[in-house]
């Protein structure tokens, strides 16, 4: 069962997050619409939103609300990108240049700066504590992991633990809050049973990052939507060549560690052959289908719905997927 597919459940909730994204992108500052049209054709598989969206019907929830909260994660996830991309000096995702290639660093900073204050507008404008609360923290979080991250980048002394609680903080939260979110909505608003959801989200969302790192040494151009090795080039150690430096040879170790700290690309060929031979992709994958195996371990207490099975496919779909 494909994304398409698995979308396909929550289709009309889907389509009204992506009204209800290009009504509240409208302003009277045309760069800021000009960008934001741009950032909404970009494409893109809206999965935070839709996990907040499923959640919500899985937890029995009938109202119309989860809408707004899936558009506001959509808005914070994109400002992160828009803000990523300026740190990283991205040129490509989604196959297409990044804000910051086509209209600049301050631009990008500036719209994802919008982005965040009108979720804010619309965080405020939902009335409720919980989800307030929730929200919030997760921004908070995520800001915490962008800097985690900095603090990593050209680190080859990087560890798997320290690795980890990277992308915990930086992308495991915001599936953790859509899938959070989602639960207190719904009819069963119990502590325990939102937190069910909040432990689905946050190993899918480890789970989803692992298999990006996988990706980032795999991939193709064409289906990744950007290039091959950029994980590298930006000083990133991430799980991956970890592993090789643990388990490689001496001089294998070496190459990559110049490689991070310099960001270089001239050896790729032979650092991915090398994280290759050492088991660096297998060790990652495995991970990934541990952090899996968790996820849907947590759903155990919801009751059977389509919408359960949904979450399921998604989950088994994300661990599997080429780009």
């Amino acid at each position: 069962m494909d994304f398409k597919a698995i979308s396909s459940v929550v289709a009309e909730d889907f389509e009204a997050v992506n009204r209800f994204i290009t009504h509240h992108l409208d302003t009277e500052v045309p760069l800021i619409r000009e960008v934001g049209e741009y950032i909404v054709d970009s494409g893109g598989k809206r999965l935070r939103p839709l996990v907040g969206l499923l959640s919500a019907r899985a937890s029995g929830y009938t109202g119309a609300q989860h809408v707004d909260v899936a558009a506001v994660i959509e808005f914070l996830h994109t400002a992160t990108l828009l803000h990523d991309d300026v740190v990283d000096e991205s040129s490509l995702r989604r196959g297409r240049p990044t804000v910051n290639a086509v209209w600049g660093n301050s631009a990008s900073v500036l719209v994802g700066d919008f982005l965040i204050s009108r979720a804010f507008q619309l965080m405020v404008a939902l009335r409720d504590q919980r989800l307030l609360e929730i929200l919030s923290q997760s921004t908070n979080t995520i800001s915490e992991g962008e800097v985690l991250q900095l603090i990593n980048t050209r680190d080859p002394s990087t560890t798997e633990p320290s690795y980890m609680r990277v992308i915990h903080h930086k992308t495991a939260k915001m599936f953790e809050s859509a899938a959070e979110t989602g639960a207190v909505l719904g009819a069963r608003t119990e502590t325990d049973f939102s937190q069910a959801f909040a432990t689905f989200g946050r190993h899918l969302g480890i789970a989803f990052q692992l298999i990006d790192d996988v990706l980032d040494y795999q991939g193709d151009v064409n289906e990744l939507g950007k290039n091959v090795g950029d994980d590298l080039a930006e000083g990133k150690p991430t799980l991956p060549l970890i592993y090789a430096i643990q388990h490689g040879a001496p001089e294998q170790a070496g190459l990559i560690k110049d490689a991070i700290r310099t960001g270089g690309l001239e050896q790729l060929e032979q650092i991915v052959e090398i994280v290759h031979d050492c088991g660096g992709l297998s060790y990652t994958v495995e991970r990934a289908a541990e952090q899996t195996r968790l996820a849907l371990d947590a759903l155990a207490p919801v009751p059977a719905s389509r919408y359960k099975d949904a979450l399921h496919n998604l989950a088994e779909e994300s661990l599997k997927r080429t780009h």
